[in-house]
């Protein structure tokens, strides 16, 4: 998953940063309303973290330009300011969601993990597929009830295209969401982590949850369970 912080204060910038790299994220950041809304507009994000009082473009105009260009990734406001007004204008905009300064570590990740299983249709952190679930809390994979030790970019590949399930992924997007800007990339590991998958999920090829359309991408094919 990627994450893009918008946020003037430095300090306060390289922690959230910092806070969703060590969760897993890929995460670009901006410091001023320019910048942010270029990449919020431009680079492949799967949920953005924006201040209201930005330096240039405010974050209002940053949530509006964007749902304006078409982004539906959920985006999760920071203000200092406490009033109604404010949340309701930010939520107006097109915000989904925000969290007041000073806030809890805990609260921020916990509110943008709920908003990224919403956009992919999921109420519970525990996503169920057949026989496999995928903890997005606890960052674990059981199948049929028994541990499944996967790295760190399995999960992240793994987690991508459950939220996704059904849809054509290709290499290169899941190349662009797995990887921050600035990251070294090769598409061709991603081939390398569907094969592990496999190999870890589904050794006697039993299942088949994900399927590989040459020239396209990957899909994940096992239907979600009826609870979530």
């Amino acid at each position: 998953m990627r994450a893009l912080v918008i946020e003037d204060d430095n300090i306060l910038r390289e922690q959230v940063t910092k806070m969703f790299a060590d969760e897993g994220f890929a995460v670009d950041q901006a410091a001023d309303g320019e910048n942010g809304l270029y990449m919020a507009t431009e680079y492949p994000v799967d949920i953005a973290i924006v201040d209201l009082g930005l330096p240039g473009e405010s974050g209002i105009e940053i949530i509006r330009k964007a749902r304006k260009s078409g982004r539906s990734f959920p985006i999760l406001i920071l203000t200092a300011r406490d009033s109604w007004q404010t949340k309701v204008e930010g939520l107006e905009a097109g915000a989904d969601d925000y969290l007041v300064k000073p806030f809890h570590k805990e609260e921020l990740l916990a509110r943008a993990r709920a908003l990224l299983r919403r956009s992919g249709g999921w109420a519970q952190p525990k996503l169920t597929c057949g026989p496999v679930t995928v903890d997005t809390s606890a960052k674990s994979v059981t199948v049929n009830e028994k541990n499944v030790e996967l790295t760190a970019y399995e999960f992240k590949v793994l987690e991508y295209l459950i939220l996704h399930a059904g849809e054509v992924v290709s290499k290169s997007t899941l190349t662009e969401h797995l990887y921050a800007e600035e990251d070294e990339r090769d598409s061709n590991v991603i081939e390398v982590f569907i094969r592990r998958l496999r190999s870890k999920l589904d050794p006697d090829g039993s299942m088949a949850p994900i399927t590989t359309l040459r020239g396209s991408g990957y899909r994940w094919d096992l239907a979600r369970s009826t609870q979530d």
